[in-house]
Formats: structure tokens, sequence, C-alpha cells
């Protein structure tokens, strides 16, 4: 029995323990870097999590799986530049005021109800300490959504509240939390949006001055923690503002801007502020009184384009001004790109991978090129946070996140055929609104 139960072992073994390939080759296939020119046909190599090596003359070394990409075209992952992806509670995006125009906050979950504010002093609507990393949920169902429209990293953000919290850069797998981060805080997300239920602040003027006094009263806790660290003796200890902290902590600030006036007062407030800036929403970006304020102020711009809401009443008159920004603002890209603003796209609540491709589409169709649309969800958004060294293009060295499709991704036709992520091989789900189509299992 002993000599049986021995044998059993060898030959699961022999039979589930088969040594992995250590890297993965796609051959044959068009590259797009992104960040140089298209290869036509040649081969992407993949190591431990890695991009070992790209080119048109590149070998598949001998250890390597290797896929034949004929007929296929590698990208880069997608990238989200302003995600609520596998954070707790998101509810559908937002159609209110987004700080100072419409559509600007993208899905953000509902506040818990709370005694009205007095004043700056009880920290209203405050959570700049959380990071996403701390609350993101692998488990998400849309996190697989995002993965079978081709996206393999989102720039996560908390959306609840003024200072909402600290975003953080994920990649869009992994069985924990701590699998997917890459990096743990990008940026505080900071919200001017009124929401009721009385207090302060109550009004837009409100929400400014907070903004403004809290970075003051960051300055000074910061003056005060320093001079206590040069010399303790003699002096109180500082008391700890953990909303404080997080203000000092964060490396930039998201602010919200759709038309050219909300654009000119967020840039003159971020400058006021002292603090590096990304501008989010940008509905009205075709207009050029908005892009002569953002030659060194990166946007970014949503993928939820204004539509008529389908419960409207059929009647109702709609204004000169509703009925251009509806149709003008699908060639706010484009504007931007001609001004020389950086931008990425973010897709502010728009989960479903065909509406993606959709949206995407809409801003090709109002004059952006192919190319330029594919660099807004790939390494605009990677250089926009300082992430550009690791992430965004198919060069050497950078994580291996890469999308590979049968023909030009956003095209109607195109079929996502794989997804890698770290390395890891990724199938569509069936279900990708026609995208996939294939077992949602890792191959």
């Amino acid at each position: 029995m002993k000599h049986f139960l021995i044998a059993l072992v060898v030959c699961s073994a022999m039979v589930f323990g088969q040594p992995q390939p250590t890297s993965i080759a796609i051959r044959n296939a068009k590259i797009v870097t992104v960040s140089g020119p298209t290869i036509a046909k040649g081969t992407v190599v993949l190591r431990n999590g890695l991009i070992e090596a790209v080119g048109d003359n590149v070998q598949p070394p001998a250890d390597a799986l290797v896929i034949d990409g004929e007929g296929m075209t590698v990208y880069p992952g997608l990238v989200d530049a302003l995600s609520t992806w596998g954070m707790p509670g998101a509810a559908p995006a937002a159609n209110g005021r987004g700080g100072t125009g419409r559509g600007a906050t993208p899905a953000a979950a509902t506040t818990p109800a709370s005694p009205p504010s007095r004043g700056p002093e009880d920290r209203p609507q405050t959570t700049s300490w959380i990071k996403a990393a701390e609350e993101i949920q692998p488990n998400d169902r849309r996190i697989e959504m995002a993965r079978s429209a081709g996206f393999t990293t989102a720039f996560v953000f908390p959306t609840r509240g003024i200072f909402a919290g600290q975003g953080s850069a994920v990649n869009l797998a992994g069985a924990k939390t701590e699998d997917m981060v890459l990096a743990p805080s990008i940026g505080q997300y900071i919200s001017l949006t009124a929401r009721g239920g009385g207090g302060f602040p109550s009004a837009l003027m409100g929400y400014i001055a907070y903004v403004r006094q809290i970075y003051l009263d960051a300055e000074h806790y910061k003056l005060v923690k320093d001079a206590y660290e040069k010399n303790p003796r003699g002096m109180k200890r500082p008391e700890y503002d953990r909303a404080l902290e997080g203000v000092l902590e964060s490396k930039r600030i998201l602010l919200p801007a759709n038309r050219w006036v909300e654009v000119e007062r967020m840039v003159k407030f971020a400058a006021e502020l002292k603090q590096p800036a990304i501008l989010y929403g940008m509905r009205e970006g075709f207009d050029k009184r908005a892009t002569d304020y953002l030659k060194t102020t990166p946007v970014l711009v949503s993928l939820k384009w204004p539509v008529k809401a389908t419960d409207s009443d059929p009647d109702d008159v709609e204004s000169f001004r509703t009925l251009e920004v509806r149709e003008k603002a699908p060639t706010s890209p484009q504007a931007l790109k001609q001004a020389g603003v950086k931008f990425a796209f973010y897709t502010d609540g728009v989960d479903q991978p065909r509406d993606i491709q959709r949206a995407v589409k809409k801003a090709i169709d109002g004059g952006l090129s192919r190319e330029d649309a594919v660099r807004a969800v790939t390494l605009s958004p990677a250089e926009i946070y300082g992430l550009a060294d690791r992430l965004g293009s198919v060069e050497k060295g950078k994580i291996a996140n890469l999308v590979v499709t049968r023909g030009e991704i956003f095209d109607d036709r195109t079929r996502i055929e794989m997804i890698f992520i770290d390395g890891v091989k990724h199938i569509p789900a069936p279900d990708a609104g026609g995208r996939g189509g294939a077992p949602t299992e890792n191959r």
C-alpha cells in the first residue's frame, strides 16, 4: 500500500507538476508600440512579468511558450485615467455638477448621512487620508468587464466628498489587493459638488474657500512639524491631523472643469494653492478660450459624452448652448491635441466594453486620429501621472501589460483575443459586448 501511494504521488507530479514556461513570445504580429514606430511584423517576449524584448528581428527564446500572432495586433494595455473600478459602493456615474460644470464627476459612491458641518474646523466631506489601494475589491465585476475591453491598468480614486482621498495605480488582475497595486498614492481627488443636507459649505464659493483653508492649514501644520523635528526640546508636540497628513502626502490634485471659465478658475486656483494639478471633465475642451489656459496643465477628458436624457419631455425646447455642447463635445480631444495640451481619456462610468469602444470611436469621428486616440488610453495617462517609465507602451523593461486584437482596436468588428497583465494571459469574457467570446479563465 505504501509503495502504491508513493507511485501515485510520483504520477500526479508528472501529470500536474509540469514546469510552466518561463517566458512567452508572441511572434509574427503587428506591434503598435505607441512610443515609437509601429512594427509591421515582429515579436514580443515576456518574462517574469516584464517585456524582455520587442522588435522585428527578435527570436523567441528556447524556453518560451510561442503564440503565433499572424493576423493579430499587439497594443499596450489600455489605461483608465480616472476610475472607480474596484472601489466599494460605487454607483452609476452622476449627471450632477462635477465641481463647477455638468458631468465632471466620475461614478461616485453615495456619501453616508452625517451631521451638518458648522465650519471648516469640522473638516466637512474630507477623507484625504484614504487610499484607493486600501479599499479596492478585486472581485468587483467591473474589473472583469474592463479587462474584456482591453484595459489592464486603472488610476482608481475614492470620489466621496470634497477631499475624497488618494488615488492609486492598479493592475486589473490579482487574487489579492496587494497583487494589483503599482503605486499606492498618485494624487488627491477634489470635488466641488454641492451635496445638500445643509451646513458648511453650501455653495461653490464656500467649497473653494474650504479647499483654500485646508491648504493654508496644511502649510502651517508642516511648518510647525518641521520646527518640532529640528528642535523638540521645550516645544509642545504638534497635534496629529490625519486630514492634513493626507493632503501633504498627495503628489498632485485633481480639479473639476468643463467650461472655459471653469478652466480659467481652476488653473489659477491650483497656482494659488501651489499644487501640481490635473483638470478632469473637459466637456467643452473644444472652446479655444479653454485651451488658451491649458498650455502647461494636463487634462482628463470624460468619455461620457453628453446626450439627451431618455426620460426628457419631447416637447421641451433645448437651448442652443445645450445642442452645441452635445454636438461639439466629441471634438474636444482633437482641439486639445491641436493646441498642444496633454490629455488622456477616462471612462467616467462607461463600463460596458462595447460602450467604451463606441465612446472612443466618437472622438475619432470628431477628428482625433486613431494613433492619438490609442495614445490617450495608453501612454498619455502614464505620462500625466509620472509612471511612463513602466506603463503605456510596448518597450523593453516595461510591465508586460498588453492587449492582442484581431483588427484595429476601437473598430466595430475588432475582436480582442487575449490580454496580458504582469505577463499573465487572460481571455475576454464571452459576454463582453461582442468583444470577447472565449472562456474567462486564464490560459
